[in-house]
């Protein structure tokens, strides 16, 4: 029994612009004819990523530091903390 291989696409946002990649998976062959039947063999790679997508895919944690880049109060006392903490370092070895 051989064991049919699904092309799968995904896509994800790289600098405002949506990439996608080709991924190649191995499933079992009734997996593969329920696929077909289920979802229709031109939406296997949509149906796949919608189902991934919340478990790999953090979009309420890349909104979020969105979101605070853009508090200028916040950007400007996290730059004096980060200055004021350079004096802690050290240079020297042992």
């Amino acid at each position: 029994m051989v064991t049919p291989l699904v092309y799968v696409r995904y896509t994800y946002t790289a600098g405002g612009l949506t990439v996608r990649k080709k991924l190649t998976i191995t499933v079992d062959e009734q997996v593969y004819e329920g696929l077909h039947q289920v979802v229709g063999r031109h939406r296997i790679s949509r149906f796949i990523e919608d189902l991934v997508r919340p478990h790999v895919v953090a979009a309420d944690l890349d909104a979020a530091y969105r979101a605070m880049a853009q508090d200028q109060a916040r950007e400007a006392e996290a730059l004096e903390w980060s200055e004021a903490t350079i004096g802690d370092t050290s240079d020297e070895t042992g």
